[in-house]
């Protein structure tokens, strides 16, 4: 079977420019129930997953779960509001690179903000600011990716390979670069995570001295 990677990369890269992510207007403006819920995510994240065939998007026990560990507001007489699906949106990306410990952390401060009504800063306008970042970020992956998917072509030039064989050690080279990439980026946000943490304890540390001081 004959190995095309350039065909292969380059159908990749035009598919990125259809991931089909979710727009702020498209989030419905009625409570849902949970059957409604997990109809609206699996129709609408459908394409993200690996396996559209197979793959749950979000099911009646994830759900449970994240609420179990303190990831999301429980339902209202049963209803989800537009901010829960907010954050499950932001908990099903996140929950590919984080852990539940990692994402509790980060989305603490828009849990603060649930069911805000201020104007300035609500859930939605948060979400509207992500998906503006997201948007604006495609591109620029996009000509990275090219970039090392053409380095990784300069690989294995000096060695006595049959072509197939090149292709293959050429395609290794190019996702050996990408996992380092995303481990770099992972690590980075570990450690800035780890530095967030390290702040709340410091200062509940300083609270708890500072309570027992008066006393």
């Amino acid at each position: 079977m004959t190995i095309n990677n350039d065909d292969l990369i380059n159908s990749i890269i035009a598919s990125l420019g259809r991931i089909d992510t979710i727009s702020l207007d498209e989030l419905p403006n009625i409570d849902l129930y949970m059957d409604q819920l997990t109809t609206f995510m699996d129709e609408r994240l459908k394409k993200t997953t690996r396996y559209p065939g197979s793959d749950k998007i979000l099911t009646k026990t994830m759900i449970n779960n994240y609420a179990k560990n303190d990831l999301l507001p429980p339902p209202v007489r049963k209803k989800y509001s537009k901010d829960h699906l907010i954050l499950l949106i932001f908990i099903y990306y996140l929950k590919n690179i984080l852990s539940i410990n990692d994402i509790q952390t980060l989305i603490e401060p828009l849990k603060e903000r649930f069911h805000v009504s201020d104007d300035e800063l609500n859930l939605s306008k948060i979400y509207q600011t992500a998906y503006g970042l997201q948007s604006d970020a495609l591109e620029p992956v996009i000509e990275d990716l090219k970039k090392k998917y053409a380095k990784s072509l300069e690989t294995f030039s000096d060695v006595e390979l049959g072509d197939e064989e090149r292709k293959r050690m050429q395609m290794f080279s190019f996702i050996v670069e990408l996992s380092y990439d995303v481990y770099v980026k992972k690590l980075l946000i570990e450690k800035i995570l780890d530095n967030v943490n390290a702040e709340k304890a410091e200062a509940k540390a300083k609270g708890k001295a500072k309570d027992k001081g008066k006393k």
